[in-house]
């Protein structure tokens, strides 16, 4: 007799399959690895949904475009992405300026440790007898001290240094202001916090969204050398291309998730097929509070899909929000509004897999399991390490909270995620692993989600399904 398997272990080829990417920032390599394996494995996939850096996966999987996340020359294995969530430019020169103003501040405090040293050096020869190297060693520094501080020197020069890069550095944040000022067309109001609008969010998603864009242009013109149009023309491209080809192999349904912060409610854009798209935007058509909710980007919509992604990839605090212009047609009469990411919003996703048809579901996260005793380790000191410990511990939190409420509402509820991952979601440049005592970079990532996809879902989930339905049939 066969044991049957618990209800959320059970999968079936014939069942509608949603894959649910969650997470932020470095996550993004984690999903790319998993969807690797997927890819090889033959793994029938119908919807794709994400939401952070996961809405970037979806996209591409929703094409059939993920090589290009995964390849040697892909995305996650391209050295640009190191410099994803950088530092804006602004805050980079001018942060580099007041450094270099406060180095040429402290060359006096170095002369004089440097004549202190020279002074124990001239004594100890002077106490080994070598009086003659002692008086040359000691008489040198005087004269190169002389020189260094005669008025047309060091006197004169180090403060019009500092003079300088303090001038360039308040040069970098004014032309930041008057970026943000004259940013049209969508320019919003802000009340208060002059100092905060010069200074400005500390991150910035730019270099993200370039590499995004780059690798989806060259996965949608193929071997033609054409110059990339416009991101709104490439996102109609993207939607065209996605709606003419829906339920062909390869081609899945797309769901992507972000948070309005001047409507406080989440925004869903979603391209579905003709079986399932008008029961979702039915759906929300009879509840009044979602009417503003769900974009439909093979609608209206259409020109929002790379709002979509560029909202998914803005971090709360730590980047600007994505700001979105709706139609004036639509609910929102063509106000302009502020989209970021939601990190806790998984369970708000999977709640739209469902209207969208999913019977069974696959999460990628590269959210480790909650920790246990013993696995306490340093704690970040820097700006960006220490933002990118608190959003995945909540990432995790809500990992565990949504798998737990959702438990059997789904004929099949599948879970792929690291045992142990060193990378917080900033840091593309990769970091020190003390567990394993060796540094730990984003390309690694990939591979890790690659080998857990085999080792946790198709082995011994799609393979072990299939062992058993050939011992039934037999």
């Amino acid at each position: 007799m066969i044991t049957p398997d618990p209800p959320d272990r059970q999968y079936s080829t014939r069942l509608r399959t949603a894959l649910v990417l969650t997470g932020t920032g470095t996550a993004g390599a984690y999903h790319a690895g998993v969807l690797r394996a997927l890819h090889e494995a033959g793994v029938r996939i119908d919807v794709v949904a994400g939401r952070g850096i996961g809405a970037l996966g979806a996209m591409f999987a929703a094409v059939d475009g993920g090589q290009r996340l995964w390849s040697s020359d892909g995305l996650w294995k391209d050295r640009a992405i190191r410099a994803g969530y950088g530092w804006r430019p602004p805050l980079r020169i001018a942060g580099w300026a007041l450094l270099a103003a406060c180095a040429l501040l402290a060359v006096p405090l170095a002369l004089l440790a440097l004549g202190v040293i020279v002074a124990l050096v001239g004594v100890l020869l002077w106490l080994v007898s070598l009086t003659g190297a002692s008086a040359a060693v000691t008489s040198a520094f005087a004269r190169t001290l002389d020189a260094l501080f005669a008025p047309t020197a060091l006197p004169t020069v180090i403060p019009r240094l500092v003079v300088f890069c303090v001038v360039v550095a308040i040069a970098a944040l004014a032309v930041s202001l008057a970026m943000a000022l004259f940013r049209a067309p969508l320019r919003r109001r802000v009340r208060h916090g002059s100092f905060w609008r010069l200074v400005g969010a500390p991150l910035t998603t730019q270099t993200v969204i370039d590499c995004a864009t780059a690798e989806l242009w060259n996965l949608i013109r193929g071997a033609a050398p054409i110059a990339p149009p416009p991101r709104l023309e490439l996102g109609k491209r993207y939607v065209e291309l996605l709606a003419e080809n829906v339920g062909q192999p390869g081609f899945r349904e797309l769901v992507v998730l972000a948070h309005d912060l001047d409507a406080r409610r989440d925004v869903v854009f979603a391209l579905l097929g003709d079986s399932h798209r008008p029961r979702f935007f039915a759906r929300a058509a009879r509840e009044g509070a979602r009417q503003a909710e769900a974009l439909d980007l093979a609608g209206v919509a259409r020109e929002h899909m790379f709002d979509a992604l560029a909202a998914s990839l803005t971090i709360p605090v730590a980047t600007d929000p994505h700001l979105v212009r709706f139609a004036p047609e639509g609910p929102w009469r063509g106000e302009t509004h502020r989209l970021c990411d939601r990190p806790g919003s998984l369970e708000r996703l999977l709640e739209e897999v469902v209207g969208a048809g999913a019977e069974q579901v696959i999460v990628l996260s590269a959210a480790p399991p909650p920790a246990r005793p013993h696995e306490l380790s340093s704690g970040r000191a820097d700006l960006r390490g220490r933002a990118g410990e608190q959003i995945g511990a909540f990432e995790a939190a809500t990992v565990r909270d949504a798998m737990e409420r959702w438990s059997g509402r789904f004929a099949g509820l599948f879970l792929v995620r690291p045992a142990h991952n060193p990378l917080g979601p900033l840091d593309f440049e990769g970091v020190f692993d003390e567990r394993s005592d060796r540094p730990y970079f984003v390309g690694e990532l990939v591979d890790r989600g690659y080998e857990d996809a085999y080792r946790q879902f198709i082995d011994p989930i799609v393979a072990g399904t299939s062992d058993r339905i050939e011992r039934v049939q037999s």
